[in-house]
């Protein structure tokens, strides 16, 4: 929400805000912070928070001492949390006038902390501000909505809309069974408009009860501000009527799973024009070092697009879901779509990232790809005609281990972002996968139980 025209107290108290949920995003997503009364936000004027807290795993638990104490302070000191004016959100759904802000997090020195996600995309975005360019994104959040269930051993099951029937086989844009929940999704654009979010389409994808919320184009790291507060006021308004929102990249056996599709452009700040297209319209060098840059590098920043062991379960041929870096032209078999556009709206759609992503990390890892390639120049492989699927040149790695291995080992990545985030991306996402190895499945106990 846009307060520049008044200061962030006089903000606060014309709208009777009396408490303040002052929040930073960890490395998986989960927003952690402390609530406070407004006055002692105001005397404050932030807050402190370990630094550990951006090592916490989905678990809760943290990561292994050897790399707890290489990349943290032995005495677990506090990191400083101020405020971002321009990132401050009402919560419409809270019995007392509430609003969220979202803080950044520097050391006791000033220097921005390295281990934060929103850092990372501001990392991200001043190497575009020095080579005098803007990135321009539009996220597109997908989602399914079932009912709500205690037990986690069994299955999701698709929720009763107002018919008080639960659909029936993939009803991929119907306006009818997006209507059968419009009690629900009028609470959440109306939550949403107060709220400043930039929404714009929604749409009934492939799975039952699937959806999909397209956001307006805009500037990077207030629309991941927006992700994260439309995440968590998509979820309380699915609470509200009674059926839960969920935003795993395959929560269903057999259905689609969800994506976080980013349309992607540049512009010169100096011109205001979009780089991607030349004089004659055509793509330009730019775009084409680009696309070859985000095929080169993906596979190394994969698991800041698939996060978990159940992202890669989303990676299928044939369920609308692109199992490698090829790119082409109106084609959704590839991991790299470029629309049909006007030069001006001239894209790229990275259809790699999970619904399950940090939306910091993923769209600063899909930036920063394309961003070395055009600053390497390098070049990318032909579009691709036909489906896509059966391309092997450009596959991805096949699990979170593999994926991690490579994002370890990367060069670029430890060059531009730094060591200290990679290595403390990959001992969470480590330490989130041994906790799930721990646990025994259903498939097994079926097939294995009295079979082996």
């Amino acid at each position: 929400m846009d307060i520049t025209r008044q200061p962030l107290g006089e903000w606060l108290k014309s709208h009777r805000i009396t408490e303040v949920e002052c929040v930073v995003s960890d490395l998986t997503g989960i927003a952690r912070g402390k609530i406070l009364p407004t006055q002692k936000f105001l005397n404050e004027h932030g807050m402190r928070l370990p630094e550990s807290v951006l090592l916490q795993t989905v678990t809760g638990d943290f990561v292994d001492d050897d790399v707890y104490y290489t990349l943290l302070d032995p005495a677990d000191i506090d990191m400083v949390c101020r405020p971002d004016a321009q990132a401050v959100y009402v919560l419409p759904w809270a019995i007392e006038p509430t609003a969220m802000v979202i803080h950044d997090t520097f050391d006791a020195h000033g220097e921005a902390i390295e281990l934060s996600p929103r850092n990372v995309l501001k990392r991200v975005l001043a190497l575009y501000a020095e080579r005098g360019w803007r990135p321009v994104v539009a996220p597109e959040m997908e989602f399914y909505l079932t009912q709500r269930c205690e037990d986690p051993d069994l299955p999701l099951q698709v929720p009763v809309g107002r018919s008080g029937r639960p659909e029936s086989g993939r009803q991929s844009f119907s306006i009818e069974a997006a209507n059968e929940f419009d009690p629900l999704f009028e609470d959440v654009y109306d939550w949403c408009e107060a709220q400043g979010l930039d929404l714009d389409t929604l749409i009934h994808e492939d799975g039952p009860a699937q959806m999909e919320i397209n956001f307006r184009h805009g500037d990077a790291l207030h629309l991941a501000d927006q992700i994260i507060v439309f995440k968590r006021t998509m979820r309380e308004a699915a609470l509200k009527h009674n059926v839960a929102a969920t935003f795993m990249a395959k929560p269903i056996t057999d259905e689609p799973g969800s994506a976080m599709h980013l349309h992607q452009s540049v512009i010169d700040i100096t011109t205001g024009e979009n780089i991607f297209k030349d004089a004659n319209g055509e793509h330009s060098a730019l775009f084409m070092q680009h696309i070859a840059g985000l095929q080169r590098y993906i596979p190394e920043v994969l698991p800041l697009f698939a996060p978990n062991a159940n992202s890669f379960r989303r990676f299928l041929p044939d369920t609308s879901a692109p199992v490698n870096v090829e790119w082409g032209l109106e084609n959704r078999t590839v991991g790299l779509r470029v629309p049909a556009s006007t030069p001006a709206n001239h894209r790229v759609e990275n259809r790699l990232p999970g619904a399950d992503a940090n939306p910091y990390l993923a769209i600063a890892a899909s930036l920063l790809c394309g961003y070395v390639g055009m600053v390497e120049g390098l070049e990318p492989g032909a579009p691709v005609q036909g489906r896509g699927y059966e391309r092997r040149s450009l596959r991805l790695p096949l699990t979170i281990e593999d994926a991690l291995e490579r994002m370890e080992n990367s060069a670029m990545l430890k060059g531009l972002i730094g060591a200290k985030f990679v290595q403390g991306y990959v001992a969470v996402k480590r330490a989130e996968h041994e906790n799930y190895k721990r646990v025994i499945s259903s498939w097994e106990r079926e097939f294995l139980m009295m079979s082996v």
